[in-house]
């Protein structure tokens, strides 16, 4: 991939120092390590934007159905494997 733009930014000197000296140490030019760790927080960013939207859907979804009558209220839930667990229980 072609490299053309200039990302210039500030911070402590003893903060680029430390990475300047890491980088050294595991052989890598330190453009090519701030590449990787852009990337990856890119890669982050957009995982959890979609997780995010991910859940919303499934909230809504559970909403839906809650609103059109299909859904069961945690009262029920929690019955219903009470239920279950002493009839498990019941068997051992």
């Amino acid at each position: 991939m072609p490299k053309q733009a200039v990302f210039t930014m500030k911070l402590e000197p003893e903060l680029r120092d430390e990475f300047m000296a890491e980088a050294e140490a595991s052989h890598r030019p330190a453009s090519q390590v701030m590449r990787e760790l852009m990337r990856e927080f890119v890669q982050r960013q957009r995982e959890a934007r979609e997780y995010n939207a991910y859940l919303r859907g499934k909230v809504e979804a559970g909403r839906g159905s809650m609103r059109a009558g299909q859904g069961r209220t945690d009262d029920e839930v929690e019955a219903e494997f009470a239920a279950r667990r002493a009839q498990v229980d019941a068997q051992s």
